[in-house]
């Protein structure tokens, strides 16, 4: 097993590798995390034993593209104007230097596999990487090929869509597909960290392992799905959104067909199932990366980190998908563990976002600060589990924000709609008390860290033309 603790790396010790090891969509179903009775994510909870869990890590904003982007630049959305999956980064911000960049530049080796940046041709620049390899779906018959063009698309297999519900959106099927479990396309990043890691490596390196589940299409080996028979469904009620704004409601409203079909046919716990199934498939794979490493002459000399993109909703809010300000859409599995962290197994309850990485990383490697991330270190927690930690932000497109920290969420909508929330009485969220005049202060306090400005969003994808074999924009 991998050491545990150990002093911050200077200029003049052997700095540590980082293995970066992540999974998508995953909220906090996961036993360490006790968002679900009886998940099985052995392998991350034992992590979570070696290194610290971070039990309330935040997501920059809660959608793939803004998300990673805002973790692997350290420019927060507000900041960026970069808050959908439809806005390319690289253009937008071309004086960004990313955590594989900015590595690379101070003498480590950056390599990876599967998703890391956003998972669509443009999002994931070569020149980020020593090596790389690309996404591996499962579903290669739905790829659009302007979007995929590494991806040979296939007829649609026999049983397809898995789930029985024809003429539903392409890419929200679940099932077990025909394969062996090493046919599945993230066994292919796993494949590429065993390589790694048994290789003899010339340079400290940033190993970047990206899975694509518990993500949709949610498929994954019917072991999987016959390790939950009869789950448990998501605590809902019928007049959940009758206190929230406007604005959240109509975040709350999108892709509402899907849920309402899903509802009308019945398969509300067949879907609950397949995420369960995808969870504890992406939690295998998470054990065969960090076997791998146990296993290699890295053990001893490598930060691991645990994340999740965002987190999901499972009909929660009358709501599928990400893309709310809410504790179910914002909150994500966070783990560090490895060479620094100390007090090991004692778990950090302090408000942390995803955005803390990039200054920890640097930190942890003893690699020259930056002054221009928005993120805060977290290496002061990773010393010390009582240190003290300000409130989080969360962004959902411009001007829309929610505040956390160890009791409260605070949301302020970009025309003034606010909820509030006490997360110790209400887990679920289901009373707005912002009108309450007795939490006047809780909302005034929490106000304060809210971006003073939301920069404008960048262009979209249409506005330009992109050749993937350059890989060079134009704008139209």
């Amino acid at each position: 097993m991998a050491a545990l603790a150990g002093p911050r790396a200077t200029p003049q010790s052997q700095p540590p590798n980082i293995l970066f090891l992540s999974v998508d969509d995953m909220n906090d179903w996961v036993g360490c995390l006790g968002g679900y009775p009886g998940v099985r994510t052995p392998n991350i909870d034992r992590l979570a034993r070696r290194g610290v869990l971070f039990r309330n890590a935040h997501c920059a904003a809660p959608v793939c593209n803004p998300s990673r982007t805002a973790l692997l630049t350290g420019w927060a959305p507000s900041r960026t104007g970069i808050y959908d999956n439809e806005q390319w980064w690289r253009p937008a911000l071309a004086d960004a230097v990313t955590i594989p960049q900015y590595f690379r530049k101070h003498g480590y080796s950056a390599c990876g596999a599967g998703k890391v940046f956003h998972h669509v041709a443009g999002f994931n620049p070569p020149d980020q990487w020593d090596d790389f390899q690309l996404q591996e779906f499962d579903d290669p018959w739905y790829r659009r090929p302007e979007w995929y063009p590494w991806v040979k698309k296939i007829p649609s297999p026999l049983g397809h869509p898995f789930n029985g519900l024809e003429n539903f959106p392409g890419e929200f099927d679940w099932g077990v597909l025909p394969y062996k479990e090493e046919q599945y396309g993230d066994m292919r990043a796993v494949d590429y960290a065993r390589r790694f890691l048994a290789r003899k490596q010339e340079k400290p390196f940033f190993l970047a392992i990206g899975l694509w589940h518990p993500h949709i299409p949610m498929f994954a080996p019917q072991s999987y799905f016959d390790m939950y028979p009869d789950p448990a469904m998501p605590e809902t009620r019928e007049d959940d959104l009758d206190d929230v704004p406007p604005l959240g409601k109509e975040m709350a409203a999108f892709r509402r067909s899907e849920h309402e079909r899903i509802l009308k046919e019945g398969k509300w716990k067949d879907a609950v199932r397949a995420y369960l199934a995808s969870i504890s498939f992406a939690d295998t794979m998470v054990g065969y990366v960090l076997s791998a490493l146990d296993g290699s002459a890295y053990a001893r000399n490598t930060v691991i980190v645990f994340w999740s993109d965002n987190g999901w909703h499972l009909g929660e809010k009358q709501h599928w998908h990400k893309s709310t300000l809410w504790q179910r859409s914002t909150h994500v599995p966070l783990i560090l563990a490895g060479p620094g962290v100390r007090q090991p197994g004692v778990d950090r309850s302090q408000p942390v976002n995803l955005l803390d990485l990039y200054p920890t990383l640097i930190d942890l490697c003893g690699i020259p600060r930056r002054s221009d991330l928005d993120g805060e270190t977290l290496l002061p927690l990773l010393r010390d589990a009582e240190a003290a930690r300000k409130p989080t932000v969360t962004t959902y497109l411009a001007g829309n924000h929610a505040v956390r920290d160890e009791r409260w969420r605070y949301i302020r909508y970009r025309d003034g709609g606010e909820e509030l929330y006490d997360l110790i009485a209400d887990p679920n969220e289901y009373a707005n008390v912002a009108s309450n005049p007795r939490r006047r202060t809780v909302k005034e306090r929490l106000a304060k860290f809210l971006p003073a400005s939301s920069a404008p969003p960048k262009p979209h994808r249409e506005a330009y033309d992109f050749d993937f074999a350059t890989h060079r924009w134009k704008l139209k």
